[in-house]
Formats: C-alpha cells, sequence, structure tokens
C-alpha cells in the first residue's frame, strides 16, 4: 500500500514553517552510493530505485525525486538516443520533419520503450519511501516537440507553419497526460513537468505553444491529492503569468533569472523552487562555494516563506557528495542561526 497524502495540506504545512526547507532535484548523485552507472539507471528500474533511496536515507530532503530524463519520452515515439555510463542519455536527430510526418507520427503506448522502467521506479519507490513525498519526472509538450522536430526547426515553424506544431503538440500531449497518470497510479505523489525548451519563447508563444497544453496535463492529474510542479530553466523572468496559467501548484526556476525577481510574484497556497547551479556550483564547486552559494540564496529570499531551496535543475552525474553535504549542512545552519530570529 501507498501512502495517500493531501498535497494541498503538505503545500500549506512547507509554507507556514519556520524552517526553510531543502529540495534540490537529484538522483543521479545516488550512483555515487550504489556503484551503479548511469546506463543501469536509466535502463534498470531497480537500479534507479536503489539510488532515490539512497539519498532519501542520507539526506532530509523534504521530497524524494526522481530523474529529470529527458531522453525517454522521445525515444518512446521513437527518436535515437545514446547512451553513456557518465551522462544523462541524449536525444539524437530527428523524426518529424513537415506536417506529413507529423500527421503520420504514431503515439506509443505506455509501457513502450523504456517507460516501463521509469513506472517500475516510480512503484518501488512509494512503496519503499513512507516519510516524504515522491515527485516523477516528465519532459513537458513542447520540449518533446522540439525533441522530435528539432529545436532549431520547431523555432522556424513557429513562426512559418504553427499549424504543424500544434498537430505534434496534439499528439505529444495526450501521450504525456497518461503517462503522468501512469506515475499517479503507480503511486507517487506529484510530477516534475520539465519544460525548459518554453524558456526559448516569447510570453505569447509560452502561452500558445506550452501553457496552454501544461494546463491540460495539470487539469487531467493535479488534485487535492497529486502535486504538479512546473520546471523551466530558461529565461523565465517574463513568462511568469504564463507559468502561473497552468494552474500547478509549484514553479521550479533554473539559476538564470534572479529569484528576488520572480518569487514576488508566487501566490501564496503555491511553492517556488529554485535555483542553485547545478553544473558550475554542485558539481565543478567545491564545498566552500556550495555554502557561500547555498547561504546568499537563503539570505536573500528568506521573507518568502512559500519558498523551497533547490538545485536550479536536475544536479549532474558525478556530483561529489561533499557538495551536497555542503548545501544541507548549510540549510540546517541557516535554519537554527537565521530563522527563528527573521520570525
Amino acid at each position: 500500500m501507498t501512502l495517500k497524502r493531501n498535497m494541498k495540506k503538505w503545500v500549506l504545512n512547507v509554507s507556514n514553517s519556520i524552517d526553510r526547507y531543502a529540495m534540490p532535484i537529484m538522483s543521479f548523485p545516488g550512483l555515487e552510493i550504489t556503484g551503479r552507472t548511469v546506463i543501469d539507471m536509466t535502463t534498470d528500474g531497480n537500479a534507479q530505485f536503489e539510488s532515490i533511496e539512497a539519498l532519501a536515507k542520507r539526506y532530509p530532503s523534504v521530497a524524494a525525486v526522481m530523474p529529470m530524463d529527458l531522453s525517454v519520452e522521445a525515444e518512446a515515439f521513437g527518436s535515437t538516443v545514446v547512451f553513456s555510463d557518465k551522462e544523462v542519455p541524449n536525444v539524437s536527430g530527428r523524426i518529424v520533419q513537415d506536417r506529413e510526418s507529423a500527421e503520420a507520427l504514431r503515439v506509443p503506448k505506455i509501457g513502450e520503450g523504456r517507460t516501463m522502467v521509469y513506472i517500475m521506479a516510480a512503484k518501488l519507490t512509494a512503496r519503499n519511501i513512507k516519510n516524504k513525498p515522491i515527485f516523477a519526472g516528465m519532459i513537458g509538450p513542447f520540449s518533446l516537440a522540439g525533441r522530435l522536430y528539432g529545436m532549431t526547426d520547431i523555432m522556424v515553424a513557429l513562426v512559418l507553419e504553427p499549424e504543424t506544431v500544434h498537430i505534434l503538440l496534439e499528439k505529444v500531449t495526450g501521450f504525456l497526460i497518461d503517462y503522468a497518470k501512469a506515475f499517479k497510479k503507480a503511486g507517487t505523489n506529484g510530477i516534475i513537468i520539465a519544460e525548459p525548451a518554453a524558456g526559448l519563447l516569447s510570453p505569447e508563444q509560452c502561452q500558445e505553444f506550452s501553457s496552454r497544453y501544461i494546463k491540460r496535463i495539470v487539469d487531467a492529474v493535479q488534485d487535492e491529492y497529486y502535486m504538479v510542479i512546473l520546471h523551466n530553466c530558461g529565461n523565465t523572468k517574463k513568462l511568469v503569468p504564463s507559468l502561473l496559467s497552468t494552474g500547478a501548484m509549484g514553479f521550479h526556476f533554473g539559476n538564470s533569472v534572479d529569484l528576488e525577481s520572480i518569487l514576488p510574484r508566487i501566490p501564496w497556497g503555491k511553492l517556488a523552487f529554485g535555483n542553485i547551479n547545478p553544473a558550475g556550483v554542485f558539481k565543478a564547486g567545491d564545498r566552500e562555494s556550495v555554502e557561500a552559494a547555498t547561504w546568499k540564496l537563503l539570505e536573500s529570499t528568506a521573507i518568502y516563506k512559500n519558498f523551497v531551496i533547490s538545485s536550479g535543475c536536475d544536479i549532474p552525474p558525478g556530483t561529489s557528495l561533499d557538495n551536497i553535504d555542503a548545501f544541507f549542512e548549510t540549510v540546517g545552519k541557516f535554519n537554527r542561526l537565521m530563522v527563528r530570529e527573521i520570525v
């Protein structure tokens, strides 16, 4: 039996706490504990669960987070994926070239490709981690469409052939709704939808080609017991109204934006997450630089109680656990020395 958790109450409990919570997007660093490879984690549901569980036991993250592998869904549609023992899988080439190929594109069933690997990992995680919410991970519709069409080509098509893009978006959104429902059925408490490509769009384009489709996914799965977090690691400062229009309960921001200009615009009852550089600080930094970046962000955001400190995106494989230790230790120190004084 999996635990049914009221996520609306969870959001309010996080927001009302005098302590600052942390939820870095991380699952690949667990490989440093389990001794597995990236290929193991992205092709074997049990190896993936082991990594998530190892991190959940080691760190006081407010939630357990599944991998942000943005190749899974494109592969299910037929894209070629390149695997590596040390890097996250990458999509190679494009399979949609024009309206005709978009119309002919077959929509896969849930369970095809590696989707079942991730659903299996979700089931194992939900069955074994009971003390915190579990968030599955999934690509967003525009980002998936860009992988199938090619990002350069889809940006041109937005202007010259918008109908073709919408045909593609209809297909991928239907698939993603089914995928999100499968994660919900597996026992997860929510899902993080990664829509980084939408950061390339104007506010009007973001609304037309991303947010309206994200909203359909949100409407299909989000309820009192299931939470959607929308992740966009692009330059989202001008896109906040469009992101909010999706109705998601949480919004995760990348390190390319200044959170102090965004957090005042996130209403009470929603959570905001972000945004320490995952590659530049967590992976390439050392203990001192992680401590400094973490403390600086905590201080600058201290008045926003609905903010959860996080990485700006998925923390890469090969990141030192010592750096992650430093992140959580700094959050703990901040809570001991600063928060109660501010409150």
